[in-house]
């Protein structure tokens, strides 16, 4: 019993020794394989040293002395063998690390950071180092191995360049958003407004408004200013097409009007071959504008006569027409014109062709003009015939002479003519034509001067009583109105001196 726990004891130390010089072999092969490892890696850097050229200064190995020499050749044969020992690896290790301390002492400057540089991209396993290529400092050639080699942009790329060699350059104005700008070093700064050109399709809106606004105020100069305020461009021509045809659908005053603003825009805003273009697009659109204004034909060409005889029109205008007009409209406004052109001055003048308009009449014509319209509706009748007369005179503010004419004429005259005018004012006053004011300023007027006009007319205040009452019954004058009327004072029948006798 005792001797066979004796072989097992004997057994296991047998197993144990075994074992122990198993692993003591396995650890040797594989601190043999990792030598071997750096050794290669070694060889492999001290090969590639040997290659790499000289570049500003920079030593190789062959330029450094090996203090070893052949030590060193013996010891890698032995290592390449494989007959190292531990000890003799970390001394050629401790070796190496000499050598490399001092290559960097021998160097230069610049050659020392050059090879920490390589150094450092050669430990950390470069794609330079697999192909034997060194980095030169200031290098702007692909890294990534891919292309013909060229430089970056032909040379002219990357920080620090003005460009490529023999390149020239103008010279560049400053720029307002430069931070190193100064305003004031460059000179006087001249600030200019810039209008825009008006487009085609908004001229219309922008032309219309300044000539109603003209047809109301009359000044030309005002449309002068605005027009220069304006960049009408070569659209300008446009503006006096555009006041002709608005003047057509307006009345009488208003072609006036657009006549004297043409006048005195030529030479000023436009020129003859703009007011020329003009009329050349009127007569283009003649019949357009028939169907609104049936009249434009002869309205178109006194518009024509008016600007040749104002010097706005050149007076080879009628001239380029001959013969080459196929529409009938057009050429009716052209025979028109020739028309007016062409007769006597003193049967016709072409500054009054459209009439003296509105308020620029003189007072003394009004009042003609008025009593001409009461005695031709005196024997015609017509009330729209009369409407028509004293619209076209365009006088609201004086239509309180029409009414002092028109009782005036009652209380000179005979028969119906106080039925007639009162069914004549009543027309008036329900069609809106006269207002109040109107009214009772022209039947007051006749109030004042009843006196005077009794002399020539003794039965005035009876007449004039029974038209107020007539008046009032056809809802014409109000009722403080007729209860204004004067009368004419009683006849005494009593005598102071007579005793109190009534006379017969």
């Amino acid at each position: 019993m005792f001797d066979a726990n004796i072989t097992q004891r004997r057994n296991r130390v047998a197993c144990l020794q075994e074992g122990g010089r198993n692993w003591i072999k396995r650890w040797g092969l594989l601190l043999n394989g990792k030598q071997q490892f750096q050794d290669s890696a070694m060889a492999t850097e001290g090969e590639t040293w040997t290659t790499v050229q000289k570049h500003d200064g920079v030593l190789s190995f062959d330029d450094v002395d090996h203090p070893y020499g052949d030590e060193d050749d013996a010891a890698l044969e032995a290592e390449v063998n494989g007959n190292w020992t531990p000890q003799e690896k970390a001394l050629h290790e401790a070796r190496l690390k000499a050598k490399a301390k001092r290559r960097v002492r021998k160097s230069s400057s610049r050659s020392e950071s050059l090879s920490e540089s390589l150094s450092g991209e050669l430990a950390d396993g470069d794609s330079y180092s697999s192909k034997g290529k060194v980095p030169v400092p200031n290098d702007r050639k692909s890294r990534t191995g891919k292309g013909r080699g060229l430089p970056k942009k032909g040379g002219a790329g990357g920080k620090g360049v003005w460009g490529a060699a023999g390149m020239v350059y103008e010279v560049e104005e400053p720029d307002v958003k430069d931070p190193n700008y100064d305003e004031v070093a460059q000179g006087d700064t001249v600030y200019a407004t810039v209008v825009p050109e008006v487009d085609e399709r908004e001229l219309e809106k922008t032309v219309n408004p300044i000539v109603r606004e003209y047809f109301e105020h009359g000044d030309t100069k005002e449309v002068q200013m605005l027009l220069k305020e304006l960049n009408l461009g070569h659209h300008k021509y446009e503006f006096s097409s555009l006041a002709v045809s608005l003047s057509l659908e307006g009345k009488a005053s208003h072609r006036e009007l657009t006549s004297r603003l043409l006048r005195d825009l030529v030479g000023k805003v436009l020129s003859e071959s703009d007011m020329a273009r003009a009329f050349d697009k009127i007569l283009k659109e003649l019949p357009d504008l028939m169907l609104d204004t049936p009249e434009a034909p002869q309205m178109l060409g006194q518009f024509i006569a008016r600007a040749i005889a104002d010097h706005a029109l050149p007076m080879a205008f009628l001239d380029r027409y001959k013969g080459k007009v196929d529409c009938d409209h057009a050429r009716a406004a052209l025979d028109r014109a020739a028309v007016l052109l062409s007769m006597k001055r003193e049967m016709v003048r072409l500054d009054n062709v459209w009439g003296v308009g509105g308020g620029l009449r003189p007072v003394k014509h009004l009042v003609k003009e008025m009593n001409f319209l009461l005695k031709e509706y005196l024997v015609s009748g017509e009330v729209k015939e009369a409407e028509r007369c004293l619209r076209d005179l365009e006088v609201p503010h004086f239509h309180h002479e029409l009414v002092y004419e028109a009782v005036v004429m009652v209380l000179e005259s005979k028969g119906d003519t106080a039925v007639k005018m009162c069914k004549l004012l009543q027309a008036f006053w329900k069609i809106g034509l006269i207002t109040v004011d109107q009214m009772n300023r022209g039947f007051q007027r006749v109030y004042d001067e009843l006196p005077e006009i009794n002399l020539d007319v003794p039965h005035a205040h009876s007449i004039m009583e029974s038209f107020t009452d007539l008046c009032y019954q056809e809802s014409v004058i109000t009722k403080q109105l007729r209860d204004s009327c004067p009368s004419r004072g009683r006849k005494r029948f009593v005598s102071e001196g007579d005793g109190g006798l009534i006379k017969n």
